[in-house]
């Protein structure tokens, strides 16, 4: 694991050095993002295994168009748009069917559904009531499941949402609040973000080391061809 000095560098500086060959820099950017990443797979119903593929596919993705990344965005959402291709990506190349429309649903406004104040008898609870909110969660429709993970449980704003998807920030909003409205009909206590799809930081060491090696390949092969 690298210095814990390379922590408080941000994102454009990594970059910038890792352009100019601190290729171990890297493994900073997928620390950083691991969570952020895995939450997006999870959201689409990949499971574990198929996630940690599309991670893999998405790091090295943006590690080989690092060059191309102008800083326009943030590489939060760079890297997120590319996560999100990935995950269309593969959905449809295996005719995976995700969404179970409700063209009934009228509910435009709800409220808060998570409460970032809560006991330790909730949080002990939350080992086996996290399957409950992850399935619920899993209910959404795709369109309202993939607004809801990127602003509720990874924390882009509305602007960076609607940029992620390419969609105006008032669709963000509206699908925002729809997909409350639609856990709210599964779920009725109130949880924390942090607890749905919990992400281990052992599989975060195991994905430095796929993404690293796989690197390390590619320059390999680059310098002898």
């Amino acid at each position: 694991m690298l210095d814990t000095q390379f922590e408080k560098y941000a994102d454009v500086e990594i970059i910038s050095r890792i352009n100019e060959g601190e290729i171990k820099l890297f493994e900073i950017l997928i620390r950083r993002y691991d969570p952020f990443l895995y939450k997006i797979g999870r959201s689409y119903r990949y499971n574990h295994e198929d996630t940690q593929d599309l991670m893999q596919d998405a790091y090295i993705n943006a590690y080989c168009n690092l060059k191309k990344f102008e800083n326009r965005s943030s590489f939060k959402t760079w890297l997120t748009r590319i996560m999100l291709n990935a995950c269309y990506q593969k959905s449809h190349k295996s005719s995976f069917k995700n969404e179970i429309r409700d063209d009934n649903f009228q509910n435009e406004k709800a409220d808060v559904l998570f409460e970032q104040s809560y006991n330790n008898e909730k949080i002990a609870m939350n080992k086996e009531l996290g399957r409950v909110i992850e399935n619920a969660v899993h209910k959404i429709p795709e369109d309202y499941r993939i607004v809801f993970t990127l602003r509720e449980l990874n924390g882009l704003n509305v602007a960076e949402t609607a940029e992620a998807l390419d969609i105006s920030e008032g669709n963000v909003k509206v699908r925002l609040n729809r997909a409350k409205g639609m856990l709210q009909k599964e779920i009725k206590k109130m949880y924390s973000p942090g607890e749905i799809f919990e992400f281990n930081l052992i599989y975060c060491d195991t994905m430095v080391n796929r993404v690293m090696v796989k690197i390390y390949e590619l320059i390999k092969s680059e310098n002898e061809n």
